[in-house]
């Protein structure tokens, strides 16, 4: 018996996983279900805009210049052992736009809304507001999760494109004044070297992305515990859980996008 403890732990984990695998989707097909049929709380939804993207963008925007300066010192750097120096700018602008900018984009966002999405959800459920939206018969999760969804896919996007230029133009910087780059040239291997699906990839990446980090954000808002300890453990549970699908995610985009 004492031999088979250890097994029936890991039985009880795995069950566990698999129940909150199954939990999450069937919020998810709920909260879809919610979005995709009316009311619509259209104030709400643009309030979300505000808070997740237009917000986000400083701290989207600065991660993305100092990665991109970052990524062209290392590129330079490493291309110096082949002779190969001169493909700074085209792997930082591939990098940037297929896998740094929304990857970062995203895990930054998840630090910054799912845990305030989670905090304020989970909130509302300790101060009774949820039963309250139950009582003036408006559902929570078209009045709250709905609107996050709605904002964070949609928004995403937008922010990854803004970190995509921001990261390639810190590459530029760095490339040009201190690695001793023609401005003009740079810019034409750039242009030259990216195509439309390269910076498309990252878009729909960003989309999935937003998603995710709204989702888990509402998710584990909703099914806090009570109390402060409560709300503060479902605040770090939505960022490790959003961190955590959203480099998985980004495997099976890659995988499905550029698999050929």
């Amino acid at each position: 018996m004492i031999a088979l403890a250890p097994l029936g732990a890991i039985g009880r984990a795995i069950l566990g996983l698999l129940a909150a695998i199954g939990q999450v989707a069937l919020f998810a097909l709920s909260a879809l279900r919610h979005v995709a049929t009316p009311p619509f709380y259209l104030r709400e939804t643009a309030q979300q805009f505000l808070t997740i993207g237009w917000l986000s963008l400083p701290v989207v925007g600065l991660t993305a210049l100092f990665t991109g300066g970052a990524l062209a010192l290392q590129i330079y750097a490493g291309g110096a052992r082949f002779n190969a120096e001169a493909v700074v700018p085209q792997i930082v602008a591939i990098g940037i736009t297929r896998e740094l900018g929304p990857v970062l984009g995203g895990l930054m966002v998840a630090g910054r809304v799912a845990a305030a999405i989670a905090a304020e959800i989970g909130t509302m459920r300790v101060t009774e507001q949820i039963d309250a939206l139950r009582t003036l018969s408006t559902h929570p999760m078209k009045y709250l999760t709905a609107p996050r969804l709605i904002a964070a896919t949609l928004s995403l996007p937008f922010l990854v494109a803004v970190g995509d230029a921001i990261g390639i133009f810190g590459g530029y910087l760095v490339s040009t004044s201190r690695l001793g780059f023609n401005e003009a040239a740079y810019l034409a291997n750039t242009t030259d070297f990216l195509e439309t699906w390269d910076i498309t990839s990252g878009l729909l990446k960003g989309a999935a992305f937003g998603f995710i980090v709204a989702l888990m954000g509402c998710y584990h808002g909703m099914n806090s515990g009570r109390g402060a300890r409560g709300v503060g453990r479902a605040t770090t549970q939505a960022v490790v859980s959003a961190s955590i699908l959203i480099l998985a995610a980004n495997y099976l985009l890659t995988e499905a996008f550029f698999s050929a």
